[in-house]
């Protein structure tokens, strides 16, 4: 670690009373134009949100407080772009750099709405996207709306980690912890790493390499649970830490985003959807990415029948590994995402993924909070995802690359999709909550 930050994260640990402002003024300036590009931000965000997630700040505060300053930083960069147009090429640091502005606005011009959505997982792209938005007069309305999605993904991606292994250094976790989170998460690690470097170097077995990487992991939960005890009840204890009633209302929203009926219904409209734009591929794909997962995720748990956390009400569903809510969740997004990436660069495919997980991501860890699945179950559920993707993206691509679809298409199947679960979750909200005990 360098001296500056060592001493930076010491100064802040013995004045905690400084965190909070620290972390929305380092979120707001590492998706700040210009100056994004020239600091660590990723570094320092990540250092922060540990000392937040030592016991300075709850979650839900450390979350907040990053979205509210990346926000801010898109607002001030789109600001800057409206207010001084071409004349921003003249701009010190842009002046020097004519190549920041060219990249960003070549992203802009290419994919419009949804550079602003992936590119924020882009380091390179995120200061320089909203300055070139306003650059270039796109409307504030639709600017906004589109900023209030991205900055809640990027606050989830880049905080949830380090606030996570803040509290666990905290909490008194069982023996065995480190252990076992380290051997999960290092093979997690190879499974990103390789298809990130495959895809990068635009091997061509990258598709089924994923699918055998994600099946082989898959493979070693579901014989190795019975020795993870101690990795599922600390970061379980992690977790319960944090619950409050207003965030188990959120999160029970977010739930209701995976549940059976909802993902059912999700999944049929955008095979209906496809076949009906003659899509055939890509309807393929889909239909069997989905259903595939579905008869999986049924099978597996009938044959394994681990016992829940917190057993539900209804007996039929006590059944937890893996996580039906995280399989569907992860599946459908996956899906989303391997479909918007078709037929663009590598490294905007990867953040399509990346954004695509990002819902799913949440959904599964919203059975966590709730104590109703266990760590591993919502880690096997989105495995058990990622191979059936992978299988049928292989089959499907196996003679030719399945083609990109027109952004025509896709102003149809995402607001339909999106749109009926979001209806979904909210409309069940009144009997989802007495579905739950809370403590």
């Amino acid at each position: 670690m360098p001296e500056w930050l060592t001493a930076l994260t010491s100064w802040l640990a013995e004045n905690p009373q400084w965190l909070g402002l620290s972390l929305f003024l380092v979120a707001c300036l590492e998706c700040l134009a210009v100056v994004g590009l020239l600091m660590p931000g990723t570094v320092l965000v990540f250092a922060i949100a540990v000392l937040a997630g030592s016991g300075v700040l709850s979650l839900g505060e450390t979350l907040l407080l990053g979205y509210a300053g990346g926000l801010l930083g898109d607002l001030l960069s789109y600001g800057l772009g409206r207010r001084y147009h071409q004349n921003i090429r003249s701009m010190r640091g842009l002046r020097d750099h004519p190549e920041w502005l060219a990249r960003a606005e070549l992203y802009f011009e290419r994919y419009g709405i949804a550079s602003l959505l992936v590119g924020r997982f882009i380091g390179p792209l995120r200061p320089m996207l909203p300055l070139t938005a306003g650059m270039l007069d796109m409307p504030f309305g639709r600017f906004f709306l589109v900023s209030l999605i991205a900055a809640a993904g990027w606050a989830m991606a880049y905080l949830l980690p380090g606030w996570t292994a803040g509290a666990a250094v905290r909490l008194p976790l069982p023996d065995g912890f480190w252990a076992e989170a380290g051997l999960i998460l290092g093979a997690l690690l190879i499974l990103i790493g390789g298809v990130v470097h495959s895809s990068l170097h635009q091997m061509r077995w990258v598709t089924p390499l994923a699918a055998g990487l994600s099946a082989a992991i898959l493979i070693g939960l579901f014989l190795g649970w019975p020795y993870l005890v101690e990795f599922d009840e600390g970061l379980m204890t992690v977790v319960q830490g944090e619950r409050s009633p207003i965030f188990d209302r959120f999160m029970v929203v977010v739930t209701r985003a995976g549940d059976f009926h909802t993902q059912l219904w999700a999944a049929v409209l955008l095979s209906l959807l496809l076949i009906a734009v003659k899509q055939a591929r890509a309807a393929a794909f889909a239909i069997f990415t989905l259903l595939g997962t579905a008869l999986a995720n049924g099978a597996l748990k009938a044959t394994f029948g681990r016992v829940r956390p917190e057993i539900l009400v209804d007996p039929l569903h006590s059944f937890s590994f893996p996580s039906g809510h995280s399989s569907a969740a992860f599946a459908f997004f996956l899906t989303l995402g391997v479909l918007a990436g078709r037929g663009q660069p590598p490294r905007l495919r990867l953040a399509w993924v990346l954004l695509a997980g990002l819902p799913a991501t949440a959904i599964a860890l919203s059975r966590v909070y709730l104590g109703v699945h266990w760590p591993t179950d919502v880690i096997a559920g989105a495995l058990l995802a990622a191979t059936i993707c992978a299988v049928s993206l292989t089959i499907v691509q196996w003679r030719t690359p399945m083609e990109a679809l027109s952004p025509r298409i896709w102003w149809l199947i995402l607001p339909a999709t999106l749109g009926l679960i979001g209806a979904f979750a909210v409309w069940a909200l009144p009997g989802a909550m007495l579905l739950y005990r809370y403590q």
